[in-house]
């Protein structure tokens, strides 16, 4: 009887340490993509060709503070709108590609940010002003492409490398300049928010798109608000290969492991 006593008091002493273990990893990992770093899937082409659907983000939690939205897995949906702060406050750099939260739709979405606090932010017949000056764009390249969503048709777009304000340069899209977000704005940047475009410019909801409070599904996020940003993408750090390799069609490599 001592035998089985024995037995089982060491049994429940293993089990004891395992869930001690567990407890302790999981801790690990809530404090790491709550405050160091947390990963973020692609879900849509709105930012290509900078990132394509399937790849996997790190996003850097600490860039600019912590709010609310820094808590991981929705939790800060459940946080009194009233706790709208920020610790540890820096403001995004105008190219930045951002993740943030949309309380009205919420979900996670990433953008560039393209307007900081009181810029003006202007699309006339497809380019981009800002403060009043057009932002240059050179054409590198046409590509053809099958979009995640409608893999059945093919999108044709000119690949551009656009100079923001400050010296970043970065790759767009655009299918034409003549497409339903081509004309939008003035848009003046309000003091506590910033303004976010999708690199993919014709596929993209994004600032230039109003929310709509009576179907949240149907509007944009308009301006993010700073206590939105949840953090700063900082690269790809594995993808899930989406793309067909077909004759004539373009399907990117090469973007792991480096900057955005």
């Amino acid at each position: 009887m001592s035998i089985i006593k024995r037995m089982a008091g060491n049994a429940a002493g293993e089990v004891v340490d395992t869930v001690r273990f567990f407890a302790g990893v999981a801790g690990v990992w809530l404090v790491i993509i709550t405050f160091l770093f947390a990963p973020f899937h692609i879900p849509s082409e709105s930012m290509q060709p900078s990132l394509e659907v399937g790849d996997r983000v790190l996003v850097s939690k600490w860039a600019y503070g912590y709010s609310r939205h820094s808590l991981p897995l929705g939790l800060g949906y459940f946080v009194p709108d009233s706790v709208d702060l920020r610790v540890f406050p820096r403001t995004p750099e105008r190219g930045d590609v951002v993740v943030f939260r949309t309380p009205a739709q919420r979900r996670n979405l990433i953008k560039r940010v393209i307007g900081l606090p009181g810029d003006i932010v202007e699309v006339r017949e497809g380019r981009l002003f800002i403060n009043g000056e057009i932002v240059e764009r050179e054409p590198i390249a046409q590509r053809t492409y099958r979009p995640h969503s409608r893999p059945n048709r093919t999108v044709n777009v000119t690949a551009y490398i656009e100079t923001l304000p400050g010296g970043v340069e970065h790759p767009i899209y655009e299918q034409s300049d003549f497409e339903a977000l081509d004309n939008a704005g003035p848009f003046r940047v309000p003091a506590d928010s910033v303004f976010v475009m999708g690199d993919n410019r014709d596929s993209s909801t994004d600032s230039r798109v109003p929310p709509n409070p009576r179907s949240p599904a149907n509007g944009g996020p308009g301006y993010i608000r700073l206590t939105e940003v949840v953090g700063r993408a900082e690269t790809v750090m594995f993808t899930f290969k989406r793309c067909r390799e077909e004759e004539g069609l373009y399907c990117p490599t090469g973007r792991v492991w480096r900057g955005l």
